[in-house]
Parts: structure tokens; C-alpha cells; sequence
């Protein structure tokens, strides 16, 4: 843009007028000095001394040549110096004066503080005020007090800053009530401007009430009062809220003292949570549960009011120094069980939906406000252990009995196996005992198995009924839960609802069998299959086995039998009752030996019985003369012998 010569001219002209307002002052200065400096005799100029007044040739001082002396006294000189100096403002950087516009142009605006030279602020920082004029007075902050070119830096901007800073913490000493322009909304709250300062409006700092829509506050003026403020951050945080909640709380207290239990107030839903909902009683706020505001069950509160709607409430209980006030709103209503059929009797079928379930039953409504429970064991006919979620959901529409009722109480029970026939009543015309069946697997124990034949008829196969020949140690070694097995009835408890059943008995019992092959003294070959510090494992034939102790292991060539040795075993014992055989190797080779000891003492007896025999035959017939004949013989036979 061309500046016209007119506008050119202007700064030239208001520093010239400038520069004569400074020379005017600097004159009526000089005056004075003039006027109060003392008289002076004229005297001629004498021809100077330069050897007395500058020192000799060799000494002499260059810097006094021109210097004709001291006119003044020191102290006179001391005092003109003073009176100059105070000619001229003392300027700090960083501080905040007054100063008077002086020159204004499209790039700066320049103005004096009465130091020894203009300052110069841009002229970005006036633009809010159009009215700026010359001769106006402005606050300024010194920036510096010489820049790089000389010249005296001055802002405006930051001398509002500073003065609002310190506006704004004063305000927040004196607690005082200022007032500040909404300027525009921001997350969570408003920005209002203070003093030149943007500060921050909490949403919750607006009103007592909650406030949902922000937009009605953008543009327009309101009071506060400063409840924060970051100086790290330079952030303040003001309040609106704050001015009325002394008065809030002066109605509040009159209020809650003209409160009685049972009085029923029109309100207003100020806020709904998931726990409750908050009613303004016309500045105080009062919380009806969520379990108080319908006697039927609810998941949620908008499903009876809404906010801001007016509705009557009935004071349930309050307390004037916490000032909570607990109210209901299902209390201005009948109760539901007054409305029960009054001819509702035990053992009449009822209808309803389920609406909550827990592990241990589930809560069916029979009419809003009206619950009764079935519990888990009157939901089957099983006494297998489940949970509630196993049969039921909430939402079910259910046909249940009525077990029990109490009107006074308001308790009822219900039960849905009762629909169905009982599996025991004709237990023992289904299962008789001896009867042979299919089973589910439905859980282990360490002691045996738990089975199921039918929905609510159970029964239990104990681990020594699994098998006849297999020692079993856990049921999970035999077989697996959800797995059918055969079993047969062993007996029938109709008292306790208990039947006990077996697996092996499907099968003759092997050990009729077993007690004519393994004999006690029969040898048969076996195959080590563990050892323990007792002794060992043995394998026999037909799938059983036999325990040898560690005295019984001890091979023909002294050593030891170990694991997966074939050898061939005695049986030492056969128990059919306890179900054991034990076993002995040793004896098999030890046993051998006593057979070939007894057979060649056998062969002994039997030659001398036939000697004796033939001596006896012999003495009948014979003579003296045989006699001697034998007597030689005899001795004979004893030489031998010895």
C-alpha cells in the first residue's frame, strides 16, 4: 500500500514537535542551572604557563591542554550534575510504567516514558483499541532498554498481561466476585475471558445442577470467583457455582428441617445413575435406589422416569448432618403381594419369567413385584450336583409349583421337577437288583463312580466293583466322564434314593477258575513286571498277577531277579477272598533239590529192606555151620561199611 505525502509527513511533523517539546525542556533545564549558579568575575585572559600548569617537558600531559579548569567548586559540580540526571526517568526492564503515545503509524507506535530516548511497540498489539490517539496515555512493559540498534523496547500486550495476572490473583486472595465473558466452550467445560486472561469453566463449577447443554452460556457476561490457579501452567479455574452454594446450602438446611419421614414432595429427576436417581426438592437433592423406585426388578432406572420429569416421592429416611435424604417412589403404590390371587394355595401351578438366576436357583416373577425361587434341587429329580444355568436363563417363561407360601413374609418356593413323574417311585420294578443296565459317566471320585441310568436316578459303581482281575487305583483309569458303561444293580436303597451298582459282576468271577489252576505248590511262569522295597509285581498267565516278597526273588546262582526277568514261579499262597497269590522262585530250584535228596534216601530204605528180608529167609535154614558163614559175612560187611 502507497502512503499519500500527506501521511508521510505526519511522523516527520509530530517528531519535530518532539524534538522541540524535548529542547524546550532541556532549556528551562539550563535556565535553571544558570539562574542558581553563582556569580563569576571577568577576568582578562593571562598568557598560560604551560610548564607550571602541564608539568615539565618530560612530564608533560596531553590530556590538560585544552582543559582550562575547573569553573566550579567539586561540590557545586557535584550538585549540577544531580540536577541533570534528574532530568531523565529511571527505567527498570521488566517493569510496567505509563507512557504517552507520541507517534502512530500502520507499523508501530511510539511512545515516551521520559527515558533518554523513545520506545517502540508494535502496532499489532493496540489494534483492539481504533480510538488510539497522540497524547494518549498507555500502560507499557519494558523489555529492554536497548536493543541491538538502541532503542528502547516497549509492550503493551504484556504489560496488560502482567496487570491482569496480578488482577487475577488479587481476585483470588480476597475471594472476590469478578466478572468474565464466555467466550466459547471447550471439553468438560467453557472458556470464559478474565481480565484478558482465558480461564477455565468446569461444567460442574457452572450451576448446583447438572448442566447439559453448554451452548446457552457462549456470549454472555457472568459472575465468578477464581477457585484455581496454575502459575506453572498459567491456567485459572473459575467457579459460578461457588456464589450460590453458600446460599444453596442455607436452603438446604431449612429445608431438611421442615422433612419427616412418610411426607411425600414433588421433585424434579436431576440426575439417573445406574445405581439410583438424584430429585431436586427444590434445593436439595434427595436419591431413590434403584431397589425403592418399582417393586418389580429393573436393570436400569430410565425404565421407570426420565430426567426432568416431576414426579411425587416419598421421604423414607434422611439424615440433617450428612444431609442425605433417602426416598422411594414403588412406596406410593400398593404392594403386589396384596393383589396375589387370594386363593393361591401350595401345590397350584403358577406361570412367570425368570429374572434373575444364581448358581444356587433362580427367581421366577409371577406378577410385577411378586417373585418366588426354585431353588436347584427342585429343578431336577437328579441329585447330581449343577448350577441353576444348567436348566434355566434369564428371560425363560417357566410353569413351576408352588412348594411353599407365606403371605405374611412374602416368600415363595417353586418347583419345576415336580412337574414330572419321580423316577423312584417305581425303582424297584425299573431296577431290579441283578438287573443289567446302560449308564453315563457323570463324575469320578477316589472311591469309585458316579453314574446316571436316567434323569434323577443315579447311582455308584465303588472301585472294587470296576473289575476282577485289574487292581485299579483311580476310576480315570477305566473309563471317562460322558462315556457309557454297563452296569448291574447290586442294590436297591429306596429310603436314601441310592443305588449301588457294579461293572465286573457282568462276567463269572475268574477266581472260581483261578482257585483250580494256581494251586498252592503249582509252578508257572511269570514275567517281573515292578518292584518296590517289599518285593515284586509278577505277571501270570490269564491276566492276573502275584506279589513275591524279596526273600523269594534269589536266583539258583545267588543273585537277584529284577524287573522284566521270565522265570518260573512256585505258588506259596492263594487267597480267593482277599483276591492275592503269592509267588516264590527260590523255592523252584531249592525245591529240585530236595526231590533228588529224597529219591536217593528212598532208594536207601528200599535196598536195605530187601537185605533184611533175605536175612530173615536165611536164619530159617540155616545151620551152625551157616551161622559162622554169616558171622564172617557180617564183618565182612561192616569192613566195608567202615
Amino acid at each position: 500500500m502507497i502512503n499519500t505525502p500527506e501521511e508521510v509527513a505526519a511522523p516527520a511533523e509530530n517528531q519535530v514537535e518532539n524534538v522541540v517539546e524535548t529542547a524546550a525542556e532541556v532549556a528551562e533545564n539550563v535556565a535553571e542551572v544558570v539562574e542558581n549558579a553563582p556569580e563569576v568575575e571577568a577576568k582578562p585572559r593571562q598568557k598560560r604557563d604551560f610548564t607550571s600548569a602541564y608539568g615539565s617537558l618530560e612530564n608533560f600531559d596531553w590530556d590538560k591542554i585544552d582543559d582550562d579548569g575547573d569553573k566550579y567548586a567539586a561540590d557545586e559540580k557535584a550538585r549540577l550534575e544531580d540536577l541533570y540526571t534528574k532530568s531523565f526517568k529511571s527505567v527498570d526492564e521488566n517493569a510496567v510504567i505509563m507512557g504517552k503515545v507520541v507517534s502512530i503509524s500502520s507499523r508501530e507506535v511510539v511512545v515516551n516514558i521520559g527515558f533518554k530516548s523513545d520506545g517502540v511497540i508494535n502496532a499489532s498489539e493496540l489494534r483492539y483499541n481504533p480510538d488510539l490517539k497522540i497524547g494518549d496515555e498507555i500502560e507499557v512493559y519494558v523489555e529492554s532498554q536497548e536493543d541491538a540498534n538502541g532503542q528502547l523496547q516497549l509492550s503493551h500486550k504484556r504489560a496488560l498481561i502482567l496487570k491482569s495476572w496480578q488482577r487475577v490473583n488479587e481476585a483470588y486472595d480476597n475471594q472476590e466476585i469478578i466478572t468474565g465473558y464466555v467466550k466459547g466452550k471447550t471439553k468438560g467445560g467453557l472458556i470464559v475471558d478474565v481480565f484478558g486472561i482465558e480461564a477455565f469453566l468446569p461444567g460442574s463449577q457452572i450451576d448446583v445442577k447438572p448442566i447439559r447443554d453448554y451452548d446457552v452460556f457462549v456470549d454472555k457476561t457472568m459472575e465468578f470467583k477464581v477457585v484455581k490457579i496454575n502459575h506453572d501452567y498459567k491456567n485459572v479455574v473459575v467457579s459460578h457455582k461457588a456464589l450460590i452454594e453458600a446460599e444453596i446450602e442455607a436452603q438446604k438446611a431449612e429445608i431438611i428441617s421442615k422433612l419427616e419421614k412418610g411426607q411425600i414432595l414433588e421433585g424434579t429427576v436431576k440426575n439417573i445413575t445406574s445405581y439410583g436417581v438424584f430429585i431436586d426438592l427444590g434445593g436439595v437433592d434427595g436419591l431413590i435406589h434403584i431397589t425403592d423406585l418399582s417393586w418389580g426388578r429393573i436393570s436400569n432406572p430410565e425404565e421407570v422416569v426420565q430426567l426432568d420429569q416431576k414426579i411425587n416421592v416419598v421421604i423414607l429416611d434422611f439424615d440433617e448432618s450428612k444431609k442425605r435424604i433417602a426416598l422411594g417412589l414403588k412406596q406410593l403404590t400398593p404392594h403386589p403381594w396384596d393383589n396375589l390371587d387370594p386363593n393361591l394355595k401350595v401345590g397350584d401351578k403358577v406361570k412367570g419369567k425368570v429374572v434373575v438366576i444364581a448358581d444356587y436357583g433362580a427367581f421366577v416373577e409371577i406378577i410385577p413385584g411378586v417373585e418366588g425361587l426354585i431353588h436347584v434341587s427342585e429343578m431336577s429329580w437328579s441329585q447330581h450336583l449343577r448350577t441353576a444355568h444348567d436348566f434355566l436363563k434369564v428371560g425363560d417363561e417357566v410353569e413351576a409349583v408352588v412348594l411353599t407360601l407365606d403371605r405374611e413374609d412374602r416368600k415363595m418356593s417353586l418347583g419345576i421337577k415336580q412337574l414330572i413323574p419321580d423316577p423312584w417311585a417305581d425303582i424297584t420294578t425299573k431296577y431290579p437288583v441283578g438287573s443289567k443296565h446302560t449308564a453315563t459317566v457323570r463324575n469320578f471320585t477316589n472311591f469309585g463312580i458316579f453314574v446316571e441310568l436316567e434323569e434323577g436316578v443315579d447311582g455308584l459303581i465303588h472301585i472294587s466293583d470296576l473289575s476282577w482281575s485289574k487292581k485299579i487305583k483311580h476310576p480315570a483309569e477305566f473309563t471317562k466322564i460322558g462315556e457309557p458303561i454297563e452296569v448291574v444293580v447290586l442294590e436297591v436303597d429306596t429310603e436314601n434314593r441310592r443305588l449301588s451298582l457294579g461293572h465286573k459282576q457282568l462276567e463269572e468271577n475268574p477266581w472260581d477258575v483261578f482257585e483250580t489252576v494256581f494251586t498252592v505248590g503249582s509252578v508257572h511262569q511269570g514275567t517281573i513286571t515292578s518292584m518296590n522295597d517289599k518285593g515284586a509285581v509278577v505277571a501270570l498267565p490269564y491276566g492276573i498277577e502275584g506279589f513275591a516278597f524279596n526273600r523269594n526273588l534269589m536266583k539258583e546262582d545267588k543273585t537277584t531277579a529284577k524287573v522284566d526277568d521270565v522265570l518260573d514261579f512256585m505258588v506259596v499262597d492263594f487267597s480267593k477272598e482277599s483276591k492275592k497269590i503269592h509267588l516264590s522262585h527260590t523255592k523252584t530250584w531249592q525245591a529240585s533239590k530236595e526231590d533228588e535228596d529224597k529219591q536217593r534216601e528212598d532208594e536207601a530204605r528200599k535196598q536195605a529192606k530187601e537185605i533184611a528180608k533175605i536175612n530173615e529167609s536165611n536164619v530159617e535154614k540155616a545151620t551152625l555151620g551157616d551161622l559162622d558163614v554169616l558171622q564172617s559175612l557180617k564183618e565182612d560187611l561192616e569192613k566195608e561199611g567202615r
